[in-house]
């Protein structure tokens, strides 16, 4: 990891209601324009290429699945990508034009399920690691699978270890204590949560984690939408949907950016990775400041899948 500091980057824009090609094209756009302003790292928001379906019912009250829902859950699939496909290759040739590590949100497309998964893509060494939402919230459960162990990667990167938490996933402690173990620095947290709480518990994990926190959020407004998709906040096209509040955090608490609030932007803010050493001088969630002989986390890394084929090899 390099100590040089650098300049970093929080996207807060909308998927473009034109389609997943279309918010993969916008992606590419926005990624250059931070490369431009000397950003090495930008980190967008949750579900940005695939679109987080924000106020939408999918036809599911209790008991009942009507048509409607069927139709739109279709439509909704229909939008979502291959993580082999030509809308990734898009974002990954964009980051790797830039020389930039890129932290993405996407809906992925695997058979017949969908996963809220962040990428984890760097331009320089031209890898690429995901991890899949492990708890969709509430209703989300009804168009997007669970993840698993398998998906809870950190990318080591000449900026530092970089790690994606999505959403109220950051609201569980074992999860961030798995992304201390496995030593992240720049901790990254895709969101579509624009609620003013929000910004204390970024705060919180940078203190709790002693590492620098970017969170992105969209600015959704309702003609964001892709056309024909529900609504139940309303069908004015300037209502506000997600209002963003994207931010970045250094390790002791110190707000570098944001919290904004305004309308699509670009949050900038410099990143001093000998901050981090400085910071776990006094606490280390899983070093000194640990108690591993009464409190242990085990972490399970399998994949799960619901049909495991056992060759014989008699």
């Amino acid at each position: 990891m390099s100590s040089s500091p650098f300049r970093a980057a929080v996207v807060q824009a909308a998927s473009d209601p034109a389609g997943s090609a279309a918010s993969a094209a916008k992606a590419a756009r926005l990624i250059a324009e931070a490369g431009a302003a000397g950003a090495k790292l930008a980190v967008f928001p949750e579900a940005f290429i695939g679109g987080y379906p924000k106020g939408a019912r999918f036809g599911a009250p209790i008991g009942l699945r009507l048509p409607e829902g069927r139709e739109a859950y279709a439509r909704y699939y229909a939008a979502a990508v291959a993580l082999d496909g030509p809308e990734i290759a898009a974002v990954r040739e964009a980051a790797g034009t830039a020389g930039m590590v890129v932290v993405i949100g996407v809906i992925e497309r695997v058979g017949s399920t969908l996963y809220c998964t962040a990428l984890i893509i760097d331009g320089t060494a031209g890898t690429m690691a995901h991890h899949r939402k492990l708890m969709p919230t509430a209703a989300e459960r009804l168009v997007w699978g669970f993840g698993d162990g398998s998906t809870l990667p950190v990318v080591e990167t000449a900026l530092g270890t970089v790690g994606a938490v999505i959403c109220w996933e950051n609201y569980m402690p074992m999860l961030r204590m798995a992304m201390y173990g496995q030593g992240v620095t720049l901790y990254c947290a895709p969101t579509a949560d624009d609620r003013d709480g929000w910004a204390s518990s970024m705060r919180h994990i940078a203190l709790e984690g002693r590492c620098h926190v970017l969170s992105a959020c969209q600015f959704l407004r309702r003609r964001d939408l892709p056309e024909g998709q529900e609504c139940v906040l309303g069908e004015d096209a300037d209502t506000v949907l997600m209002r963003g509040g994207s931010l970045i955090v250094g390790p002791l608490g110190e707000m570098l950016a944001g919290p904004d609030y305004s309308g699509e932007t670009v949050l900038y803010a410099e990143i001093d990775p000998a901050e981090i050493a400085r910071a776990r001088y006094d606490f280390d969630a899983v070093g000194h400041y640990s108690r591993p002989d009464v409190f242990r986390l085990t972490v399970d890394r399998r994949a799960k899948p619901a049909v495991a084929w056992i060759e014989d090899d008699a």
